[in-house]
């Protein structure tokens, strides 16, 4: 559904940016100098559209939280942001290793965000049950 409503962003001329949270984690974390951190964290914010996907399904580095919080803390307001997870936002401070950082990040993320709960089964497994019944 994220990668959706990014390729209609894309189509009506925005800008868009696609990242698992565990790519963004490295590449925050791969050159941790100023300029380096600076020339990364221009990635992040330049964009109309971030997608962030993959958060929760596993723990992330030390020091990812404060990265992620940098950069949802600097599009808070400003860019529109799309993230992905598989487990409650309440699990969240442990996956990230740093709860206060967690609840600074969902503050400012929750604020105007708009919450799709998806249920029932995975999409993927659903079109390989599918494949299996045509293939018989």
């Amino acid at each position: 559904m994220a990668q959706a409503i990014g390729y209609q962003a894309l189509k009506m001329g925005f800008k868009v940016y696609y990242r698992s949270v565990f790519d963004l984690a490295r590449d925050m974390m791969g050159d941790e100098t100023l300029s380096g951190m600076d020339r990364k964290l221009k990635d992040y914010l330049r964009p109309d559209l971030l997608i962030i996907d993959d958060m929760g399904l596993k723990q992330l580095p030390k020091h990812s939280g404060e990265h992620l919080f940098e950069i949802i803390m600097r599009r808070y307001e400003n860019r529109s942001t799309i993230m992905t997870s598989n487990r409650p936002i309440e699990d969240w401070g442990k996956l990230i290793n740093d709860i206060p950082t967690a609840g600074a990040i969902l503050d400012r993320f929750l604020h105007h965000a708009e919450i799709i709960q998806v249920e029932g089964r995975s999409y993927r497994l659903s079109e390989k049950a599918k494949n299996r019944k045509e293939e018989a």
